[in-house]
């Protein structure tokens, strides 16, 4: 009976044990599917503001940037390992900020801003030396631009400032080569407008009618000699008209006016001059009744249909300055119009006060005349340099001492840095003699970043880990570490929504 009962006794405390191990299996059963959920469950954040948390993806409604993830998956979960069944193990060799590649730390946390230090794998350092692989959403935080290297045409543009003035080869000057009086005058102010054979005014001169008198008495003698006459007086009585024609050709007597003579038989009394030219009156030196002299000026006249806009070139840039090098003028007072033209000279010698050379450049002025002398313009000189060279933007160059580096994007957010050998450049470009070919994507903004990125993790392969031998620039200091211990923690204190 006692036995009996002892049996019964271990029966039910067994039954006991066993109900107690599989309630304890099934709560740890429990508890690891808790663990896993919560490891999976992830917090996103704005990188910009990081105080902003929430449990989906999206847009930060600040300021509309993507929103990144803020806990990685759990430490236990092969994604945490980086020991995914089937895929390559991705070993983190550092930690460093988005926005400043320069920062870094052995141990995960965060930056003094608040972001959050990205880890950096062993297999984003494979590839070439210096190929550097960045996560698609730093970039798009980067603001990293790229363009494609293509041929073009180079032309150095000059932009300098000068003035309007003469064509002076169409200045001309009016004066008479007798001595008279101003008998009428009919351009009579300055800037009057005039053509060419217009008369500009009357002079009379006893000089004048004596010759005029002359030059009648010859042709009357001439015409009075018989018929019988030896072949030598009449040579001579020809000689005599000709001789007397001459004198008031070389007075400036127009052939018009010594036919009218001849026709009419009688000298004239006042003799016209009339303008050389087209143009305006530049200057007016003569009033009616004035007394004249032989060489005296009377007008001075210059022709505008076409001018001169005289440029001021630095000396730095005389050398793409050539004859016949196009050129195209802007007046600020006539807007929406340009004129173009060409070099026609270059000056010899600078100017000492401002170490600038005048440029000449030929402009056709428009019928009304719009552009007039001493107005200010603005002129651009169009120098070609090449034509279908490999070229990128400067912007794109980075320029370390006696080596240029450009950024060649290779696609899936893999970067690389090129030296390359420079050419001349004009307009915002460059020329490209070696290290790029026609085709390659280059990185225009934000690649200083990258070049720091690809130094550093160059510097890291080449050591096998990050020692005293680092640059200080590119090696946290004892206080970020002890910041980036720290940061866990404080991580673990933050209120988060839907935890």
């Amino acid at each position: 009976m006692i036995r009996s009962g002892r049996i019964v006794t271990i029966i039910i405390i067994g039954g006991l044990v066993a109900f107690g191990l599989s309630g304890a299996l099934i709560s740890c059963q429990k508890s690891r599917h808790e663990v896993r959920a919560a490891a999976k469950k992830v917090i996103y954040h704005c990188p910009m503001h990081p105080n902003y948390l929430s449990d989906k993806p999206g847009n930060c409604p600040m300021c509309g940037m993507k929103l990144v993830p803020v806990n990685e998956p759990a430490a236990t979960s092969p994604e945490a390992l980086g020991t995914t069944p089937g895929k390559k193990e991705h070993k983190i060799l550092y930690y460093r900020d988005a926005m400043n590649p320069s920062y870094t730390s052995p141990e995960p946390g965060k930056v003094p801003d608040g972001m959050d230090l990205v880890p950096v794998y062993a297999d984003e350092t494979g590839g070439e030396a210096g190929e550097v692989k960045i996560d698609p959403t730093t970039v798009q935080n980067m603001g990293v631009a790229t363009e494609v290297v293509s041929e073009r045409d180079l032309k150095k543009e000059i932009r300098v400032s000068g003035t309007i003035d003469l064509n002076e080869t169409e200045i001309s000057v009016v004066n008479t080569k007798i001595m008279g009086w101003v008998e009428k005058l009919f351009i009579d102010y300055t800037g009057q407008a005039v053509k060419k054979g217009q008369p500009l005014l009357t002079i009379y001169s006893p000089d004048l009618v004596s010759a005029q008198e002359e030059y009648l008495q010859a042709i009357r003698y001439l015409k009075s000699l018989p018929e019988g006459m030896t072949s030598d007086a009449r040579k001579g009585a020809e000689q005599l008209v000709e001789s007397g024609k001459r004198r008031l050709l070389n007075w400036d007597i127009p052939d018009k006016a010594i036919t009218a003579l001849e026709e009419r038989n009688s000298p004239g009394k006042a003799m016209t001059i009339y303008s050389p030219s087209d143009g305006v009156v530049l200057e007016k030196m003569v009033v009616a009744g004035q007394n004249v002299m032989p060489g005296m000026p009377l007008y001075k006249l210059a022709d505008l249909s076409v001018v001169w806009a005289i440029a001021n070139v630095y000396q730095e840039d005389l050398a793409y300055v050539k004859i016949g090098t196009e050129a195209t003028t802007e007046v600020p007072s006539i807007a929406g119009r340009t004129f173009t033209g060409k070099v026609q000279f270059l000056s010899p010698v600078l100017d000492p006060s401002t170490r600038t050379a005048a440029v000449r450049i030929a402009i056709r002025n428009t019928p009304d005349r719009l552009l007039k002398p001493q107005m200010f313009a603005n002129i651009t000189i169009q120098s070609p340099l090449s034509k279908d060279v490999l070229s990128v933007s400067q912007q794109a160059v980075i320029h370390t001492g006696p080596r240029n580096i450009v950024i060649v994007s290779l696609g899936n957010g893999r970067f690389k840095p090129q030296e390359v050998t420079l050419g001349m450049g004009a307009n915002g470009f460059v020329q490209v003699l070696a290290g790029l070919a026609a085709g390659e994507t280059i990185v225009t903004s934000s690649q200083f970043l990258i070049d720091s990125e690809s130094n550093l993790k160059k510097a890291i392969s080449q050591m096998g880990g990050m020692d005293s031998t680092m640059p200080m620039s590119e090696q946290p200091n004892d206080t970020t570490k002890q910041e980036k211990k720290q940061a866990p923690k404080e991580n673990q204190q933050m209120n988060m929504p839907g935890m």
